[in-house]
């Protein structure tokens, strides 16, 4: 696997527990989850900023955001019981298969 799908999906874990730690903190009102939200973005930003260096920024943001739209969905789900019906599943459904896509078929990943 190329370096860059590497830092790639560190950033997409790395946001995904910051968006997690952003619910958990109760709108920056708990410490350690705001301390969290912090690290974690900074650690997704740098990251992303490393995959930038092979990969359109477009493309990149396109995965990056994507993957973390349907982490953060299933973590929604299963840790904070937040529910999901079928529309919801059909899109965050949709969501992988244009990453697939864009990964598969296209010669646009990267530069």
């Amino acid at each position: 696997m190329p370096v860059h799908y590497i830092y790639l999906v560190i950033a997409v874990i790395a946001e995904t527990i910051g968006t997690s730690a952003l619910q958990a903190s109760q709108q920056f009102s708990r410490f350690w989850p705001s301390v969290t939200v912090i690290i974690a973005y900074s650690i997704a930003f740098y990251l992303l900023s490393l995959t930038l260096r092979t990969m359109p920024v477009g493309i990149m943001y396109a995965m990056w955001s994507g993957l973390g739209i349907v982490f953060i969905a299933i973590i929604g789900y299963v840790v904070f019981d937040q529910k999901l019906d079928l529309p919801a599943i059909v899109g965050l459904v949709m969501i992988v298969g244009g990453i697939l896509v864009i990964n598969l078929l296209s010669n646009t990943s990267t530069h």
